[in-house]
């Protein structure tokens, strides 16, 4: 793996183990939510820019995303 590619694995990681925090579930509850709206994906295609913003933004962030993918 290549570091660019191990830096997304540790972001994504980071925000699941949060995003569990966050919503007072487990880490399979989460991956299935994150499964289901293309959050790892989104994370991932925007690490970029997505991985200097704060924690809480973050949270915030996932949260109207999959907020979106449900209205869609």
């Amino acid at each position: 793996m290549v570091k660019k590619e191990l830096d997304i694995a540790y972001f994504i990681s980071f925000c699941i183990e949060q995003y569990k925090v966050h919503i007072s579930a487990n880490g399979n509850e989460v991956m299935d939510l994150f499964d289901k709206y293309g959050v790892t994906e989104y994370l991932s295609d925007n690490f970029e820019i997505l991985h200097t913003q704060s924690r809480q933004w973050l949270l915030e962030e996932i949260d109207d995303f999959i907020q979106q993918k449900k209205e869609e």
